[in-house]
């Protein structure tokens, strides 16, 4: 399960605790594997990629053939529509749209999402029957 991919999701954002709760529902495989940015494996992925420094968004790691790549902003949500596959693959379309401008919607939403979406002072805690599906000390 090392190699099965990993979404790292702000832990305080309520939009983003929903969204995960979202592709838990949808995940047919259960092999993606979830972690707060401000967990301790939050850090050690942004350790090893230094220019995540700065990001709060979704960050979506794989590694394929030993290579650790991360996939940010709109991007990252491509990959978990693509992970997620089914209908939610239809939205790989929007891949047609350049990233800067994928992104610009992007960024917009991510900044008023506290404001529409409300932010925790904790992370969410997994129910028992997916625990074992979220890594790292949060």
């Amino acid at each position: 399960m090392s190699d099965a991919p990993l979404l790292l999701y702000d832990g305080v954002c309520g939009f983003c605790n929903g969204a995960v709760k979202f592709v838990l529902a949808h995940d047919r495989v259960g092999s993606l594997r979830f972690s707060p940015l401000q967990s301790d494996v939050g850090a050690a992925v942004k350790s090893r990629h230094p220019f995540l420094e700065r990001i709060d968004s979704v960050v979506f790691v794989e590694t394929t053939d030993g290579v650790e790549r991360v996939h940010v902003r709109s991007d990252g949500a491509l990959k978990v529509a693509n992970y997620l596959g089914g209908v939610w693959r239809l939205l790989l379309v929007f891949r047609l749209v350049p990233p800067p401008i994928r992104d610009v919607a992007y960024d917009f939403f991510a900044r008023y999402r506290y404001r529409f979406f409300g932010r925790s002072e904790a992370c969410l805690i997994p129910s028992r029957d997916v625990r074992n599906r979220f890594i790292g000390e949060f």
